[in-house]
């Protein structure tokens, strides 16, 4: 149900009766409860345009606008603004039909083919925190576009190339020499890397067989890459491990490394010196790009090859959008990064476009995020200053909300999976939950509260409304009654249940997952506040209210689950 859609509509035809076209129609939600649930603010920006007073315009296009099946009154207020008040029996009709809908009243929208690019770690080692924001935040985008119908396409774009293979296959080789299986020496691929680190800067010959392995590998022998294979494949099922504790949908069909491109670079390269949009210059091959020029006037300059005629990242990026737009033909390309690399992704875009990589209409979208800090406002580490496995910060906040339910509950056992529940999303929603442009802090504290706006409030609420059920001897899933809207918190929940289609579409558009996660917050608090104003289950409440104030509470409820859900949270019968 699009709300701020169908007013959309309606004051567009408003406007257009009045001479008016192509004008920004801005609909938004009020701000406060007395000036309605949505306000019009576009008259004043008319004034000039039909030589009008703002108010007086507001009342024509008020006039013109047909909103009486929708609002049941509308005032003009200061200098043109329209406030709404929506019709409570308007109300009501749009929450059966979401009702009675297994996806809450919400259609599929015409499909696009979208490419996520998230995760992307470096086979090379395990992943770390640093990994968690693109990992998580790609993820709830994808169910999000998922369910509003959209063709997804998961890429997770692998560092498994590069010469940091030559010395890690120089050293797996000699581990299986000493009989060792590849599952085993790498079992640990931090201490691996480092282990193959110390002998590469310190042990005679070595570094001269891992640049050999490098020759070796990038030339395509066959003994050099099944070591290499079994490498990445080791390597993989880290990260798999990963995400199945993370709850995300990654797998290792997803995997699109760097690899898979390097059969593509040579032409590419090519293709593009052909068509002069890049030249060499002292041995490299690059492209100029006056668009993005300095104070001086001097262009930025967007290396594609070295001098010794090494590939970077930017050949592999490029190479990436030819197949995304060509082979695949996306529609859109999200690629889920931190913000140091904003610089990067704007010069691929322009190279990209300059050589028609891809065509005018795809849209090409960097998605940056903000670091992860600890308390003391720097990178979030351990303690002695290194970086923190993923694994064990998982590990980590399913302890931590262990303890937690055992302080809450100490009578009784926690179960394993419902420390998992709680303890993971609390993590994932800690993160999804701030603004993807921001830095924000890492705080256990806070993240693992049952109060505010966390992921185990979330999920206590939810368990709340099941238990109400419970009580009532209901199947929550099946229930069903008309709503009947009767009073102001029966109307706040209501409304705020109408609004969750316009809540994902503009997490669609935009990329924040935040937006979802106030969405949930602001349901669960109006729901809390209803359910004290409105009584369901006590003595004297007639079985019609009593059937309707069920029904908002179940469409809570799913309305709840669902939003966890694109989040990547589950949610728990009992807590």
């Amino acid at each position: 149900m699009l709300i701020q859609a169908i007013l959309v509509e309606r004051f567009r035809q408003a406007m257009q009766k009045l001479g008016v076209e192509n004008a920004p129609v801005p609909v938004s939600k009020s701000t406060r409860p007395e000036f309605g649930e949505y306000q019009f603010n576009g008259a004043m920006a008319l004034a000039k345009q039909l030589k009008k007073k703002p108010r007086d315009i507001a009342q024509d296009i008020l006039a013109q606008a047909q909103l009486d099946d929708v609002a049941k009154l509308c005032e003009i207020a200061g200098p043109g603004f329209i406030n709404i008040y929506l019709s409570q029996s308007w109300i009501g009709k749009q929450v059966d039909a979401m009702a009675q809908d297994a996806r809450l009243g919400i259609d599929k929208a015409p499909s696009q083919k979208v490419v996520i690019d998230y995760s992307s770690p470096n086979l090379a080692k395990e992943m770390h925190v640093g990994h968690l924001r693109s990992t998580i935040i790609g993820d709830a985008m994808a169910k999000v576009l998922e369910f509003l119908g959209h063709d997804v396409v998961r890429q997770n774009h692998m560092g498994d190339w590069g010469t940091q293979f030559g010395m890690l296959l120089a050293h797996l080789s000699d581990q299986l020499d000493g009989k060792s299986v590849a599952s085993t020496a790498l079992s640990d691929l931090e201490d691996f890397y480092r282990a193959a680190k110390v002998r590469f800067d310190n042990e005679d010959g070595f570094a001269d067989r891992a640049r050999e392995y490098v020759v070796k590998l990038q030339s395509g022998d066959a003994e050099c890459l099944a070591l290499w294979e079994q490498f990445i494949d080791v390597s993989i099922s880290h990260s798999e491990e990963v995400y199945e504790k993370l709850n995300v949908s990654l797998s290792r069909t997803d995997v699109m490394g760097e690899s898979k491109y390097n059969p593509d670079l040579p032409v590419l390269v090519k293709d593009l010196l052909a068509r002069k949009i890049a030249v060499i210059d002292q041995g490299a091959t690059l492209v100029f790009l006056p668009e993005l020029a300095d104070k001086e006037g001097n262009p930025a300059v967007y290396i594609i090859q070295k001098s010794g005629g090494g590939f970077l990242y930017s050949t592999t990026d490029l190479a990436a959008i030819r197949y995304r737009c060509h082979t695949l033909a996306a529609d859109r390309t999200m690629i889920f990064t931190d913000a140091r690399q904003a610089l990067h992704f704007k010069q691929t875009e322009l190279v990209a476009r300059k050589a028609g990589y891809m065509n005018e209409a795809h849209h090409y979208q960097h998605c940056p995020f903000g670091m992860m800090l600890g308390k003391d406002g720097k990178p979030f580490k351990t303690r002695s200053g290194e970086t923190i496995k993923l694994a064990d910060l998982l590990d980590e906040a399913v302890e931590r909300a262990t303890a937690l339910l055992k302080q809450r509950n100490a009578d009784e056992v926690v179960e394993a999976d419902v420390a998992k529940t709680i303890g993971i999303g609390a993590v994932k929603y800690a993160d999804l939950s701030k603004n993807r442009t921001t830095d924000y802090i890492f705080d256990w504290d806070t993240m693992l509260s049952f109060e505010g706006n966390t992921s185990p409030y979330l999920q206590y609420a939810y368990t709340r409304i099941r238990s109400i059920f419970r009580k009532a001897d209901i199947a929550m899933d099946k229930h069903h009654a008309n709503v009947v809207i009767d009073n102001a918190s029966e109307q706040a929940l209501a409304v705020k249940l109408l609004q969750f289609e316009d809540t994902l579409q503009a997490v669609a558009q935009e990329a924040t997952p935040h937006l979802l996660c106030a969405y949930l917050y602001e349901l669960a608090s109006v729901f809390m506040k209803f359910y004290e104003a409105s009584p369901i289950l006590k003595d004297g409440v007639s079985d019609d209210v009593k059937q309707s104030r069920l029904t908002l509470a179940a469409m809570s409820a799913k309305t709840l689950k669902l939003g966890l859900e694109m989040l990547g949270i589950d949610t728990l019968e009992k807590m």
